[in-house]
C-alpha cells in the first residue's frame, strides 16, 4: 500500500476531524491546556513533513512551543490508557465489521543505549541481532481497514533490574522484563477484562518457546485465538479409539503434510491489491504441544491449520486455533488479517511517525504511541471521507477490488477423507 499523502483540502478535513477526536478521546485529560497540546501534536503528526520529532512539529524558532510539547509528551503525568480505551470503543462501534484483534510486532533500530528499552537483542523479524527497541501494537482489524489501539514496549533485563535505568527512564515499579509475546498477551488480557469491548479472536505470530504460555493464558479467559506457529513446533495428536493408540507427537509440518489428500482449495483476494490468489488448506485436531509440560490434554480443543500456496510442494504456513465452529476458509481469512495490518502500518502508521519518538522516557514513548494511534485513525478517516454509503471507509482500493467483508461460500465442515474441494472468499 502506498503511503497516504493528504492534499491541502483533505488535510483541512483531518484537522477538523482531530478537533472532534480530541473531544471524544481526551476527556480524561484534566486540563484544557493539555487537550490543546494534544491537538497541536496530533496536527503535527499528520501535517509535518519528514520525521515527526517534537522539534519538527514545533517548527523553526518556536522554542516555547517545543518546550511545552516536550513537557506534555515526556513529563506530564496524564494516563494514556483511558485515551486508548476510548479510541478502541469508538472504533468498535463505528468501524466496518471489525473481525479480530491483530498483534503486530514493531522493531525500532536505535543508536546508543539511552532510549527506553533499547538493547542488543536477537529479533526474529530481522533474523539477526540488533540494537533496538521491540514493541507491539494491538490492532482492531477488518478486511477494509485496521487501527492500532494499544501498545506494548518490551523491556530487556537491565531496564528492570538496574535502578539507574529505571530512574532515568521513569519505568514503573510494576514493569517487568518479558518477551514481546508475553507483553502482548498481558495487554490483550487487560483489554478483554476491563476495556468493555466485544470479545474477538486474537491473531498473532508466536515463537515455539512462547506458545504454551500463550495458549494457556488466552484459554483461561476464554479468548479465541489464531496463532501463527513455526512448522517445527511439536504437536500431540491421536489417542482416541481402539485403532489409534497414542497420543503421538510430530512437528506441525509433518502432521499437516500427512493430510494432503484432505486439502481443499480456497480462492481469495489479497489485501490491498485486488489480486486473486489460490491456497490449499487442511487441518487436524491436536491435543496441545509437548512444550506445555503436562500429561493432560489442553483444556480447550485445538485445531492445527496448514496452508500450501498454489504451486508449493510442502505446506508453508501453520496456525493453531481454539475456534472450532468456523469453516477453514474463514479461519484462513482471520489469519490473513495480518496482511491488512502490515499494509496499514506501512501506509499510514509509519508516515504519522509511530517510530519517530526520540525521547528517553517510558512515559514519553507511550504518550507518543497513543497520539500516533489517534493520528492514524484521523488520517485514515480523513483521507477517505464519510460518504453516506460507506460511513467508515478503508484505504483506497485498486480498480476492481471488492468492497465489504469477505464471505465464504459455501461453509462446509472438514470431513476426513473427503476429496479436495474448492471454496471462494470474495
Amino acid at each position: 500500500m502506498a503511503r497516504v499523502v493528504l492534499p491541502e483540502e483533505s488535510a483541512k478535513d483531518v484537522s477538523e476531524l482531530i478537533d472532534v477526536l480530541i473531544s471524544l478521546f481526551f476527556e480524561s485529560l484534566p486540563r484544557r491546556d493539555q487537550r490543546n497540546w494534544a491537538r497541536v501534536y496530533l496536527n503535527g503528526l499528520v501535517r509535518t513533513s519528514g520525521k515527526k520529532t517534537i522539534r519538527n512539529i514545533a517548527g523553526t524558532g518556536a522554542s516555547s512551543v517545543e518546550q511545552s510539547l516536550q513537557q506534555f509528551i515526556s513529563k506530564s503525568p496524564w494516563d494514556w490508557t483511558p485515551v486508548r480505551r476510548s479510541l478502541a470503543q469508538h472504533l468498535e462501534r463505528t468501524a466496518q465489521r471489525p473481525l479480530a484483534w491483530v498483534v503486530q510486532p514493531m522493531v525500532i533500530e536505535k543508536a546508543g543505549d539511552r532510549s527506553v528499552g533499547v538493547g542488543r537483542q536477537f529479533v526474529p523479524q530481522l533474523g539477526r541481532t540488533a540494537n533496538c527497541q521491540q514493541a507491539g501494537g494491538i490492532w482492531l482489524a477488518s478486511s477494509e481497514a485496521s487501527f492500532p489501539v494499544e501498545w506494548t514496549l518490551t523491556l530487556p533485563g537491565p531496564w528492570t533490574s538496574e535502578l539507574l535505568h529505571r530512574r532515568r527512564a521513569g519505568i514503573p515499579d510494576t514493569a517487568r522484563s518479558l518477551t514481546p509475546a508475553q507483553d502482548a498477551v498481558l495487554a490483550v488480557q487487560r483489554m478483554a477484562a476491563s476495556w468493555q469491548l466485544q470479545r474477538r479472536p486474537v491473531v498473532m505470530e508466536v515463537a515455539n518457546t512462547d506458545i504454551a504460555h500463550t495458549i494457556e493464558s488466552f484459554s483461561l479467559q476464554d479468548i479465541p485465538f489464531v496463532l501463527k506457529v513455526d512448522g517445527s513446533l511439536p504437536v500431540s495428536f491421536g489417542g482416541a479409539g481402539r485403532h489409534k493408540p497414542g497420543p503421538h507427537t510430530a512437528p506441525a509440518r509433518e502432521l499437516i503434510d500427512s493430510l494432503r489428500s484432505q486439502r481443499r482449495v480456497v480462492e481469495w483476494t489479497r489485501h490491498g491489491r485486488g489480486e486473486g490468489a489460490v491456497t490449499l488448506l487442511t487441518a487436524a485436531a491436536v491435543l496441545g504441544t509437548p512444550l506445555e509440560d503436562r500429561a493432560a490434554p489442553a483444556p480447550t480443543p485445538l485445531l492445527l491449520v496448514g496452508a500450501w500456496t498454489e504451486a508449493a510442494l510442502l505446506p508453508s504456513e501453520f496456525w493453531i486455533t481454539n475456534i472450532g465452529d468456523r469453516p477453514l476458509a474463514q479461519l484462513f481469512l482471520l489469519a490473513k488479517l495480518t496482511d491488512r495490518v502490515s499494509l496499514d502500518f506501512a501506509g499510514i502508521c509509519e508516515p504519522v511517525g509511530i517510530r519517530d519518538f526520540e525521547g528517553r522516557s517510558f512515559r514519553g514513548w507511550h504518550h507518543h504511541a497513543t497520539l500516533a494511534s489517534v493520528a492514524h485513525a484521523a488520517t485514515l478517516l480523513g483521507a477517505r471521507g464519510r460518504a453516506a454509503s460507506d460511513p467508515y471507509p478503508g484505504p483506497a482500493r485498486p480498480p476492481g477490488q471488492h468492497r465489504g467483508a469477505p464471505a465464504v461460500l459455501p461453509p462446509r465442515p472438514l470431513i476426513p477423507g473427503q476429496a479436495t474441494r474448492r471454496e471462494f472468499i470474495r
